[in-house]
């Protein structure tokens, strides 16, 4: 491709426009941007790989850094080992996130708030396998959705996508590939006890998202909720929340 010709990027399903042009991605600049940016430099500050923010273009779209590589949602389930480099590095986000705060006020809307909500940083929240690239490095990215959260909140998310997404998998399997995470990721006590009443409730609610979104017409998420994304995350909600005390066993074990 040529410097300047753009190439849409597909993969994503609540940002349209995103597009690639030479070693950069574009896409919509929205309101909390300024505050996602300064996010992902404070990241990369603390010596964590994140896709470098580059401005903002003559078209009004954010710039950042296109990063190489292939979704782990497309690639080889990830070993024990990998899984635990996931966890570790989940970790290291949520260590530099900690005590953030935009130098201006930002709109935050959490897609998902935290039930209750109390929250204790600003997330990523969404550090799932549809956002890993491997490749020479292993980044996160789609930071858009960064908003006030939780440790909890956030891992939930991610330990349940990496390792209990699949309802037809072997539960026993799955629990080792949930320790091998929260292991990677040296979750306390406190957090490992909490863990499998909060994946039940993050999946039950990403369920209950795409519902409601179908009932008042809210895109994308009404559409993809006939499009299977609702019929898969009913049987994933099910699945964890049937098996918690699986979970607990294979996390306090």
């Amino acid at each position: 491709m040529t410097s300047d010709e753009e190439l849409p990027l597909d993969g994503g399903n609540a940002t349209e426009g995103v597009v690639r042009v030479g070693d950069t991605v574009r896409k919509p600049w929205e309101p909390t941007t300024p505050a996602v940016h300064e996010l992902m430099r404070t990241v990369a500050a603390a010596g964590i790989d994140v896709p470098e923010p580059r401005g903002r273009d003559d078209r009004g779209r954010q710039i950042q850094e296109f990063v190489p590589g292939s979704l782990a949602l497309h690639s080889p389930p990830l070993t024990l080992a990998g899984l635990a480099r996931v966890g570790a590095l989940i970790r290291a986000i949520h260590d530099a996130c900690e005590g953030f705060a935009p130098s201006a006020p930002a709109p935050w809307e959490p897609l998902l708030p935290v039930r209750g909500g109390a929250t204790d940083l600003v997330c990523h929240g969404d550090l799932t396998p549809w956002n890993l690239i491997l490749g020479e490095r292993w980044v996160f990215i789609d930071w858009d959705g960064a908003a006030p959260s939780t440790r909890l909140w956030d891992l939930a998310y991610s330990a349940q996508a990496f390792t209990l997404n699949d309802a037809s998998a072997d539960p026993e399997d799955s629990a080792v590939r949930l320790a091998a995470l929260v292991d990677g990721y040296g979750a306390g006590e406190e957090l490992r006890a909490a863990l499998p009443r909060a994946m039940a409730e993050r999946t039950e609610a990403m369920f209950e998202l795409l519902r409601s979104s179908n009932i008042a017409g809210r895109e994308p998420w009404g559409s993809m909720f006939t499009e299977g994304h609702g019929e898969h995350w009913r049987r994933a909600a099910d699945h964890v929340a049937e098996h918690q005390d699986r979970w607990a066993r294979a996390l306090n074990g």
